[in-house]
């Protein structure tokens, strides 16, 4: 198949908080770690509106939690609310294509190639949804926070004891698993797994792995952060979604440990600097973007790695991963606003407004039109004027 393999694509804490411990679920944060009082979010100025943008749809998708990250593919978007209501939507008008009742809760957002929307369960099933019906259902090895990868006939899945297991898409039969060396605490938070030509790239503990996607067998890798400390909580080091990739440049953050950028032709890492955000990264041909854990967004010379700019203009409002489209960059936050800036240095161009709650995961870029899901449930979508 070589290159045409994929060209029929198109933590220990969450915001919640849980931890994993040789496999298995301990209780949330306060097992994990204190949590102290957080400081006062930045106030923010009237809203700038640099840029005219117009809301095209809003639908309800119902309560949502925040790893029910939507997908995009192929002009349609795979939305989940937490009782398990799937749905694909026309992404230019929010018509609903479909709708599933699956009966069980999700465990992690959907994937989709357009076609075929995978959905992974709290009860450690794979289910596979085509044209508003039920085609297949799997039993899982382990638990999953991470949305499945729909891409060339299979479905993929990263489970949270780090096995990687692909299925066929039309029948769910399995094709071949591969397990990486187990470790003591894994994040309940979506990992990285996505498609690079002919391989299927994995995030597996703090490093970027290159597998054969026919067969599961590794062809490279790529140490983003290396585990130091002395305890299993100081050495975690995952691979945090989203992930940047521009031509043979995919670049990734490690939770609250660096950020870095690897050349997946090569399987080489390019570079890495010290970061400490707990959510994905997002970039272009030039430069690369993150929040960190504070609110502050930093921007990076994609090729070296290098700071660019930081702004502490939205420092404690709970900000997502970043997603860069062309001149501007865009980040919710907890309070359901979707701050609109220009990637120069982060001043703001427009502020949009939701329903109040927070913004699951990054915004997300659909043909010509922005997107959000919100944990109350609302999708909204703006197109620039």
């Amino acid at each position: 198949m070589g290159n045409e393999f994929f060209k029929t694509a198109s933590g220990f804490i969450r915001r919640a908080g849980v931890c994993l411990t040789a496999g298995v679920m301990v209780a949330g944060l306060a097992a994990c770690s204190s949590t102290p009082d957080r400081p006062k979010p930045a106030e923010l100025p009237p809203v700038a509106a640099l840029l005219a943008t117009e809301q095209v749809w809003t639908l309800q998708m119902g309560e949502s939690s925040p790893l029910l990250q939507p997908a995009v593919a192929q002009g349609s978007v795979a939305l989940l609310n937490r009782s398990g209501t799937a749905s694909l939507v026309d992404a230019g008008t929010g018509r609903r294509l479909w709708q599933v009742e699956t009966g069980v809760a999700p465990a992690t957002g959907p994937g989709t190639d357009g076609r075929t929307v995978a959905v992974i369960t709290q009860m450690n099933e794979l289910i596979a949804l085509r044209e508003g019906a039920q085609v297949w259902r799997v039993r899982l090895p382990a638990r999953s926070f991470t949305p499945p990868l729909v891409a060339g006939d299979r479905v993929f899945v990263l489970a949270g004891d780090r096995s990687v297991v692909a299925f066929d898409a039309t029948s769910g039969g399995r094709i071949w698993g591969q397990r990486a060396r187990a470790e003591a605490l894994v994040l309940g938070q979506a990992g990285v797994l996505l498609p690079f030509g002919d391989t299927l790239v994995v995030g597996l503990s703090g490093r970027l792995v290159g597998l054969d996607p026919l067969a599961g067998t590794s062809r490279w890798d790529a140490p983003v952060a290396v585990a130091r400390g002395a305890n299993e909580v100081e050495r975690l080091v995952d691979l945090v979604a989203p992930v940047s990739r521009v031509g043979d440049s995919i670049c990734a953050r490690a939770y609250s440990a660096a950020v870095g950028c690897v050349d997946a032709s090569r399987g080489r890492v390019l570079w890495t600097r010290p970061a400490q955000g707990v959510t994905g990264v997002s970039g272009d041909a030039q430069r690369l973007f993150g929040t960190e854990s504070n609110g502050r967004i930093l921007a990076w010379d994609r090729s070296s790695g290098n700071p660019v700019w930081q702004s502490d203009r939205l420092l404690y409002r709970g900000l997502s991963a970043p997603l860069s489209i062309g001149r501007v960059l865009v980040v919710g936050d907890n309070s359901g606003l979707v701050h609109v800036m220009s990637r120069e240095d982060g001043s703001e161009m427009t502020r949009l407004s939701t329903d109040g709650s927070a913004v699951i995961g990054a915004p997300i870029l659909a043909g010509d039109v922005l997107l959000v899901q919100t944990l109350r449930g609302g999708v909204y979508a703006w197109r620039p004027r």
